[in-house]
């Protein structure tokens, strides 16, 4: 029962933001948009470096492996496999008239979606590789600090999920189709984690690199669009704010309850 709502409770996350779309009238402000992007990506490289590359560290000297090894090729290719999607998957950030990957036929709203669902794809994967390292109890990670990285997840998808459908509604989409989408977007999290978990619980050797991978490829997604989102045009201050409150949270959780 404990794999399960770890499992589903960033997705809940990414729910209930997508529902601001119901209580708000028109486009989300745009400084609370820049405190909540700054936010989700301070509690992102929080999490990357507290919950997945000290563990990994950790777990790779218990292995007598050189520690830095597992950490720095996990890091290193989760950034290339992010890269490799991102050059691939037809998608479109907020606030941008030029879509990015291949080219395609899908439609603005779509390619928003498939954005948002492409940076939910590390999560995912980051909540699953935390479990299976807990599930194989010799790894020195615990259930509690696996719950508390998919609580630090959901949280920084509660924005997530605002960001995704308020845009959508001012595209001229109806609220509940808004919604729906918003929520479809994280979909990818449980799934992933769950694929995560299927291949990391028969090989323990390798928790160390996918721990790493997994911040690798959350790094990725901060570095290319959650910042430069946060920090574009005016009031930039706002969303280094923002990244300072999402870090000191998610930190607090790790150490203090995980």
């Amino acid at each position: 029962m404990e794999l399960f709502w770890g499992l589903i409770i960033p997705f809940i996350g990414t729910t209930l933001g997508a529902g601001m779309v119901f209580l708000m009238k028109n486009q989300i402000n745009k400084k609370i948009e820049k405190l909540l992007l700054g936010f989700a990506s301070g509690v992102m490289i929080s999490a990357s470096v507290w919950s997945l590359l000290i563990p990994s560290i950790d777990m790779a000297q218990s292995q007598n492996v050189i520690e830095w090894v597992p950490a720095t090729v996990g890091f290193l290719f989760g950034i290339i496999f992010l890269l490799v999607l991102d050059s691939i998957i037809p998608h479109l950030h907020l606030h941008t008239a030029k879509p990015e990957g291949l080219k395609s036929k899908l439609e603005r709203t779509t390619m928003m979606i498939l954005a948002v669902t492409l940076h939910n794809i590390p999560e995912g994967m980051a909540v699953g590789v935390v479990f299976a390292g807990a599930l194989s109890h010799n790894t020195g990670i615990t259930i509690a600090g696996a719950t508390v990285l998919a609580i630090g997840i959901a949280i920084q998808n509660f924005p997530e999920g605002a960001i995704i459908s308020m845009p959508l509604k001012s595209e001229g989409m109806s609220k509940p189709k808004a919604f729906l989408y918003g929520t479809l977007s994280g979909i990818v999290e449980p799934i992933g984690a769950a694929l995560t978990i299927a291949l990391t619980s028969f090989a323990v050797p390798i928790l160390p690199y996918f721990l790493s991978f997994a911040a690798g490829a959350m790094i990725y997604v901060v570095v290319e669009e959650l910042i430069p989102e946060a920090q574009n045009g005016e009031h930039s201050n706002i969303g280094t704010i923002g990244v300072a409150i999402g870090f000191v949270i998610m930190m607090i959780l790790d150490v203090a309850l995980g």
